[in-house]
């Protein structure tokens, strides 16, 4: 995802694991205040489903909006996962 999202040509620049209050979000485009979190099978696991309600609240509480992307969908299709986040970014700044 991140070779996807890195270097961009149409001045959208996402950083890769950037420190947001206390949390590192895997993904963040400060232009679009976007948060994107890849979601791992062990987000299914209770304790760590509890954290990311109470982590996702906060990041929201920011003005911050938080996609939660499955990691098996970028694996199975990640040039159209990239381009939903660039996407969802542009429409945000009004691009």
């Amino acid at each position: 995802m991140w070779l996807r999202l890195k270097g961009r040509q149409d001045g959208l620049h996402f950083r890769k694991q950037h420190p947001i209050g206390p949390f590192i979000v895997d993904f963040y485009c400060a232009a679009a205040r976007l948060v994107v979190e890849v979601e791992g099978l062990v987000h299914d696991l209770l304790d760590v489903a509890e954290r990311d309600v109470t982590r996702t609240a906060w990041l929201e509480a920011q003005r911050l909006e938080v996609m939660r992307i499955p990691a098996s969908e970028i694996m199975r299709d990640p040039d159209e996962m990239a381009l939903g986040i660039i996407l969802r970014a542009k429409e945000k700044i009004g691009r």
